[in-house]
């Protein structure tokens, strides 16, 4: 390993971060430092404690109940959030002025509807602000709270129009507040039905003769009609009703609408209903009755097929609605898979034919993403759409020409495997017409502007690490963001100078940060975190190279005393790249004397994720776990092998089509490293994982059976056409048009390989990934006459183990498998 000195910077948390002089490469790929940077404590531990299974897998109040949910006060000086209730899943709110001390108080729930929210709307000026509190729509007006609504009919999605009313939704009702007279009028109302018509004639003989010969029928008949047409009178003469709903057909659902700020045109989606699948259902055999309950879960991939989108214009004014064509999209009908087919077609002795046809396309709505892809800009004049196609690799931003109702494509992402659902934020600068985005079009996210005027867009950012989460000023001055510019491993806050087109770093904290800016732009709110320390609330002035102060102090005393060893970030050499797999390594103090060591390598979830960082991990009984290990002698590898979070596109992407090849080699090179550098016998060497890092295990030992003498799956994925659709049809295709990539990717088709005792942890109610996986892979066990395996079945667990005997029961046995067999 790399020698590296300290440069310490001090916060007012218990622990200091020691690393090396990190500086981003210029220019882009990237070669990375491979530095080693690690976490070192202060002198609170009691290095006489030995860490215990019961008390890592316990219930985490113990840790001290972090803050959660934390968000301005409409007046920027007060901070609220939201904390765990002691031995009890309720969570209650807490008050903390920036200025005071301590971790606040405690709100009343008399006092609940007067917090604000997170998502605070504002008109032009600024001097008045909305939000929604329990479904009900909230005002701030010169400085006083006013209730608008009170009903157990729920508002949302509050925004003031240009004419002064404040508008917001009930369902897919859109009403508007007039503030001179206190009203409330509907603007529009969506419904997914038939429109009403006039009564049509009797249709066929026996009809016409009926009314021909029976007066009653007759009578009727001209009753319907009168009163259908003395309807459509009234609403036409009487200024007093409301206007007419919209109807937009039987059997439609409603993907997205979005108001116009005049209140003249209203942009929604809408697709076909379909009915759920009576086969996607999942048993829960613990029940309060002592039944067993047939669930309904999520459809699979192999079954799923994503209804396309129409886009549709409404003008409120003309009562008026155009469907917009997606044929000006740059690629709407290219064969974007030919390749792919064709490959899947020769495999089955048959040869395909390219050739155009219309792409299904909707707005960018995917599970990951909770933004909305139509954006008006504040002018009212001008509606930007952000739209995908259901194939995954086309994403577009298109502006609407709203007098010849049509779409007007300003930019096109085409990725070759898919287009990730992490960065697609996008929207208006307040005072040009000018959108900005990010896009992965360089190999990594950055951010990008483009006027109307302009045929190309303008990168803002450069360099080789990802933009996420950009918030821009009201007035257009900065774009606040969160990026690993320094080190793929550590977040901090910049911003964009959108004058000069400069980038300023805002905070130099050495972990993990995110940031919410303050409702007067002023000051930031920042949730950090480093690999020994959970996160607290800090705050800062927003301007470049600020000091940060903090606000919260809520890790317990007993977490404090904790002897941890803290991870050391280390650049793994691959033999697949140029690109080292970066790695958190945990080692004893004593690693180099005496004989080689055994060591696990843990496999995280997700796929898309990164945990090789230096912020806190989500998988904290897991580090704890691997402490434990350490201190009974053991060596931990936790590889961000490719595949995962924080490293670009090609990283991103190095699975399409081929899930569990790269990482497995990235495995190989890992287990390389620890013999190398950590003086690990090769012969003791064990992995483990849930989720992914479950499917990482099996595919481990099945095609590289000699790399790990033992392995734990936990919650493990054994057959992609299982799981779901929007996760896996972005990484193989579909089923049906890629069944190469699902056979080369999923477990089950490699089971023969075991050599090795695999441990197998499966909870029963887990809607995610279904207990069938296991039981499926199982069967292909017993087929194989393989015995080296073992179950463990966890009845009333879903995907994320809730139970501590549970979570005390799964890593008893996985500490097990490890003590004997390495």
């Amino acid at each position: 390993m790399k020698k590296f000195h300290c440069a310490i910077l001090a916060l007012s948390v218990s622990s200091l971060l020691c690393f090396s002089s990190v500086v981003a490469a210029k220019g882009e790929p990237r070669t990375w430092s491979t530095d080693t940077i690690s976490v070192v404590q202060q002198n609170q531990v009691d290095p006489s404690i030995r860490l215990t299974m019961e008390q890592i897998m316990a219930d985490p109040d113990w840790l001290g109940r972090q803050p959660e949910s934390a968000f301005w006060a409409p007046d920027s000086s007060t901070v609220f959030y939201q904390r765990k209730r002691e031995q009890s899943e309720l969570r209650d709110w807490f008050r903390r002025p920036v200025q005071g001390v301590g971790n606040g108080e405690q709100v009343k729930l008399a006092d609940w509807h007067q917090m604000g929210a997170e998502q605070l709307v504002f008109n032009a000026d600024r001097s008045k602000m909305a939000y929604i509190f329990e479904g009900n729509l909230f005002v701030i007006v010169d400085g006083k709270l006013q209730q608008l609504t009170r009903s157990n009919s729920s508002q949302s999605r509050p925004q003031f129009l240009l004419d002064g009313r404040l508008a917001y939704q009930q369902g897919w009702d859109f009403f508007a507040y007039d503030f001179n007279n206190g009203s409330h009028s509907e603007i529009a109302s969506l419904k997914t039905e038939d429109a009403p018509t006039a009564p049509a004639p009797a249709k066929g003989y026996l009809g016409q003769e009926q009314a021909k010969l029976i007066r009653y029928i007759a009578l009727q008949q001209q009753n319907q009609t009168e009163r259908y047409q003395a309807a459509q009178q009234l609403r036409t003469e009487n200024n007093s009703m409301a206007p007419a709903a919209i109807y937009l057909g039987k059997g439609q659902q409603i993907v997205d609408a979005s108001l116009s700020p005049k209140g003249d045109f209203l942009m929604l989606a809408t697709r076909k209903s379909s009915a759920r699948n009576d086969k996607d259902i999942m048993p829960n055999y613990i029940t309060a009755n002592g039944d067993i309950a047939a669930q309904p879960v999520r459809a699979r991939v192999n079954d799923f097929t994503p209804e396309p989108q129409k886009l549709l214009l409404v003008d409120l004014q003309q009562n008026s609605m155009q469907e917009l064509s997606y044929s000006s999209l740059p690629g709407y009908n290219e064969d974007v898979l030919a390749e792919v087919k064709a490959e899947n077609a020769k495999a089955q002795g048959k040869k395909y034919q390219s050739e155009k046809v219309i792409r299904d396309i909707g707005l960018m709505t995917d599970w990951y993403w909770s933004q909305s892809a139509m954006r008006w800009h504040n002018n009212g004049q001008q509606v930007a759409v952000m739209l995908k196609a259901f194939d995954n690799k086309d994403r577009w931003i298109a502006t609407v020409d709203l007098a010849k109702k049509q779409l007007v494509p300003q930019h096109r992402l085409h990725d070759k495997a898919w287009v990730n659902y992490a960065f697609n934020d996008f929207g208006w600068l307040n005072n040009s017409e000018t959108l900005f985005f990010l896009s992965e079009e360089s190999g990594y996210a950055h951010l990008y502007s483009k006027a109307l005027t302009a045929k190309k867009a303008i990168k803002l950012t450069s360099g080789t690490f990802e933009v996420t989460g950009p918030v821009l000023t009201h007035d257009d001055q900065y774009i606040y963001f969160t990026a690993n510019k320094s080190h793929p491993g550590i977040y901090n806050v910049y911003r964009q100078v959108l004058g000069t087109n400069q980038t300023e770093q805002v905070t130099n904290l050495l972990g993990s940060t995110e940031f919410t800016l303050s409702p007067d732009e002023q000051q930031l709110l920042l949730r950090h975190s480093t690999n020994l320390m959970p996160p607290e609330l800090f705050v800062a002035e927003a301007k470049a190279g600020t000091t940060v102060r903090q606000l919260t102090d809520t890790v317990s005393t007993a977490f404090r005393k904790l002897p941890l060893v803290a991870p050391q970030v280390v650049a793994v050499p691959s033999s697949h790249g140029s690109h080292p797999v970066f790695s958190k390594l945990y080692l004893p103090a004593d690693y180099q004397q005496g004989e080689a060591r055994r060591a696990v390598v843990f496999n995280h979830g997700a796929g898309y994720l990164q945990n090789s960082d230096l912020g806190w991990s989500g998988y904290f009984r897991e580090f704890l776990f691997h402490n434990l290990l350490v201190q009974q002698g053991y060596v931990v590898l936790d590889m961000d092998y490719r595949a995962s979070k924080g490293y670009g596109r090609d990283w991103r992407t190095a699975i399409y089509r081929q899930m569990g090849t790269p990482e497995i080699e990235d495995l190989v090179d890992g287990v390389d490293y620890l013999v190398k550098n950590a003086n690990v016998d090769r012969k003791r060497v064990g992995t483990y994982g849930g989720s992914y890092g479950g499917f990482m295990t099996f595919m481990a030992l099945f095609k590289e059976p000699e790399l790990f003498q033992a392995g734990a799956a936990l919650r493990p994925v054994s057959d992609w056409a299982y799981y779901n659709h929007p996760y896996t049809s972005n990484i193989l295709n579909t089923p049906a048009i890629d069944p190469i990539a699902y056979e080369r990717s999923s477990p089950i088709y490699f089971t023969e390989g075991l050599k090795k005792p695999l441990l197998i942890n499966a909870p029963m109610v887990d809607d995610n990934v279904f207990f069938q996986d296991v039981v499926r892979l199982v069967q292909r066990l017993i087929e194989h006459e393989i015995v080296d395996f073992e179950t463990a079945i966890y009845p009333v667990e879903a995907h994320g183990f809730r139970q501590p005997s549970s979570w005390l029961d799964e890593y008893r046995r996985i500490h097990k498998l490890f003590e004997e067999n390495l």
